[in-house]
C-alpha cells in the first residue's frame, strides 16, 4: 500500500512541476500582464466614453442619454428608465447597445493609433542607415583587404 501512496505523491509532484513550468512560460506571463493592463485600459475607455464623450454628445443632442433608451417588448413594460423596465419584462436595450458599440469603436481606434505608432517606430529603425564604423573597424577592414590582396 505504501508503494502506491509514494507513486501518487510522485505523480502529484510531477504534475505540480509541469504546471509551474507551464505557468512560468513567457507567453503565459505575458498574457496575464496583457489581461490586467486590458482591464485597466477598459476602465479608462469606459470613463472616457461615460464621462467625456457621452456628455458632449448629450449636450449636442439636447441632453440625450443613449444608455437609457429602450423599447419595451411587452405591454407590461411601462417604466421610464432601463433598470426598472428590465424588472417589468423583456426590453430591447438599443441605447445600451449603442453605448457599448461606441466603446468598442473608441477602443479599436486607440489600439489602431498605438499599433500604428509602434509600426512607424519599427520602420524608422529598419530604414536608419547603419552606424558609421569606428576608426578601429576601418583599420581592421583595411588590414583584411591588404591581406586578401597579398
Amino acid at each position: 500500500m505504501s508503494a502506491s501512496v509514494r507513486e501518487v505523491e510522485q505523480k502529484g509532484r510531477q504534475m505540480l512541476k509541469e504546471f509551474r513550468d507551464f505557468a512560468m512560460r513567457g507567453n503565459v506571463v505575458d498574457l496575464a500582464i496583457g489581461i490586467v493592463i486590458g482591464a485597466a485600459f477598459t476602465a479608462i475607455v469606459n470613463s472616457l466614453v461615460g464621462d467625456i464623450i457621452s456628455p458632449i454628445i448629450g449636450a449636442i443632442t439636447g441632453g440625450l442619454d443613449f444608455s437609457n433608451h429602450f423599447t419595451g417588448l411587452s405591454k407590461d413594460v411601462t417604466a421610464g428608465n432601463l433598470a426598472d423596465a428590465k424588472k417589468q419584462g423583456a426590453v430591447l436595450a438599443w441605447g445600451n447597445f449603442l453605448s457599448v458599440t461606441l466603446n468598442f469603436i473608441i477602443i479599436a481606434f486607440v489600439l489602431f493609433v498605438v499599433i500604428r505608432a509602434i509600426n512607424q517606430l519599427k520602420r524608422r529603425e529598419e530604414t536608419a542607415p547603419p552606424p558609421k564604423p569606428t576608426r578601429e573597424e576601418e583599420l581592421l577592414t583595411e588590414i583584411r583587404d591588404l591581406l586578401k590582396k597579398g
